[in-house]
């Protein structure tokens, strides 16, 4: 397909989706009032499908190391389900984000291919660095420049798209029974950091430590805000567990910028729980996880990714352990549209001058260009969809991006007597989502966050529609 064509097609797409998303919101939240879907026949089917890019992809938005080899594949993994009202799709993908039109893109395709509509379609992405960053109208930016490498190369990213039709198409063939449900958790130990813990006398952030952090006093300081429980959300058919969705909120990366795909320990943490229980789809969803990361206890070597992959593998497997089914009785699907305003000082004018400056870094060009493919999205009013499935006294949670903590602990609190499991990093288009009073003391997140602060009082008032 030419790429006006391809363009013609995905402004449209966009803007249906937007159109109809709009229309979403107050119809869900009227379904919930009225307690639900019953759940009498409902069915599950869960898909799997392959993304793992291309020998010489770029990855993580092409400022590191494009692929050169794959230590192990990245997947796409979900479930539609079916019996309460028009199906509902769920999907994990192993990318470091899906952006604005490609979100969008994704879960229109998705929705195609299930028999529904884009706002019943929650895709989050998981946020392995070693893995495609994409943003369609970046590519587009960048792309005009001519000197500068992929934000996501075309051709492979409708190929999974094609895959991800497929995948769905095949599932519904071989749905079956769900009638349970369970809810546990199991603490995990020895991840999850808080990055934004070195601060001057008024707050404000001295030193970040990330993923992995090589310097011993910022890994001596303690772990700070954080949520040290994944949880487990089961289908079941009977006493056979059929789907298990394990939430954690930390960034899953032990190393990365070696041009080597991984869905790093997050992901080999799931395929070791897959292995070894092989009649059960796992999947594994990253929560807020925005200023968290394994920093404190992770130097960065490669030793201690399988370490990690241990901690999480163990989580997953305690968690599972407290499970205890209980009969589906309402089903509810529930969306809330979230428009921020961009921050203040971006400026078009002035990012595509940074993009177009050949003396700039890559990713001094390529970074503006999310940036400004996020204006020009809010310039034509496109929403970010925040989305909720309730089944019995149980929400899982779907929000944009890279929040911060403090949105998961939020949501928990806001619901006390219903079990609350969190996706972030949907639509990534906002790129970090700080918490309001974090803007004023700095730091990398919010340098480069895209919204202004008001950002954190839409997110947990559409956060409380959605779990309350």
């Amino acid at each position: 397909m030419p790429n006006f064509n391809r363009r013609k097609f995905l402004q449209s797409t966009v803007s249906t989706a937007a159109a109809t998303s709009l229309l979403s919101g107050m119809e869900t939240l009227l379904a919930a009032e009225q307690g639900g879907e019953d759940a009498k026949n409902l069915a599950i089917a869960p898909f799997r499908f392959d993304v793992t890019p291309p020998m010489g992809h770029s990855l993580c938005g092409g400022w590191i190391k494009p692929v050169v080899d794959v230590d192990d594949e990245l997947e796409a993994i979900g479930f539609v389900l079916l019996g309460a009202g028009k199906p509902i799709v769920i999907c994990a993908v192993d990318w470091t984000g899906l952006l604005n039109e490609a979100h969008i893109a994704w879960r229109t395709a998705l929705a195609e291919a299930a028999g529904t509509t884009p706002e019943r379609v929650a895709v989050q992405c998981v946020h392995q660095h070693n893995a495609p960053f994409a943003c369609l109208e970046a590519e587009r930016i960048v792309q005009e420049q001519g000197d500068l490498p992929h934000i996501v190369e075309l051709d492979y990213f409708e190929d999974c798209l094609k895959r991800g039709k497929a995948a769905v198409t095949n599932a519904l063939k071989q749905s079956r029974p769900v009638t349970h449900i369970a809810a546990g958790q199991g603490r995990v130990e020895q991840v999850a950091s808080n990055r934004r813990v070195f601060r001057d006398e008024n707050g404000r952030i001295k030193a970040m430590r990330g993923s992995s952090c090589s310097d011993d006093k910022l890994r001596a300081l303690p772990e700070g805000l954080i949520d040290p429980q994944l949880k487990t959300v089961a289908f079941f058919d009977g006493d056979q567990k059929v789907v298990a969705c394990h939430y954690y909120a930390t960034h899953p990366m032990s190393y990365y910028g070696d041009g080597r795909v991984s869905s790093d320990f997050a992901g080999l943490a799931r395929k070791q729980r897959q292995a070894e229980d092989a009649d059960c789809t796992h999947i594994y969803f990253t929560g807020c996880a925005g200023n968290i990361a394994a920093g404190k206890y992770n130097d960065g070597s490669k030793e201690l990714r399988p370490i990690l992959t241990g901690r999480i593998y163990d989580g997953i497997v305690n968690s599972e352990a407290t499970l205890k089914p209980q009969p589906i009785g309402k089903v509810a699907w529930l969306t809330q549209d979230l428009l921020p305003e961009p921050r203040a000082d971006l400026s078009a004018e002035a990012l595509e001058q940074r993009i177009s400056n050949s003396k700039n870094p890559v990713v001094g060009r390529n970074r503006p260009s999310y940036m400004l493919s996020w204006l020009r999205r809010l310039e034509q009013q496109i929403p970010i969809v925040l989305s909720s499935l309730r089944v019995n006294d149980i929400s899982l949670l779907h929000l944009p991006a890279e929040c911060f903590i403090e949105y998961q602990l939020h949501a928990q609190s806001l619901a006390p007597d219903r079990f609350v499991a969190t996706a972030a990093y949907g639509d990534g288009g906002p790129w970090y989502i700080p918490t309001a009073d974090e803007y004023p003391h700095g730091g990398y997140e919010v340098g480069v966050a895209f919204c202004e602060p008001g950002v954190d009082k839409l997110l947990r008032n559409g956060s409380k529609k959605l779990v309350r």
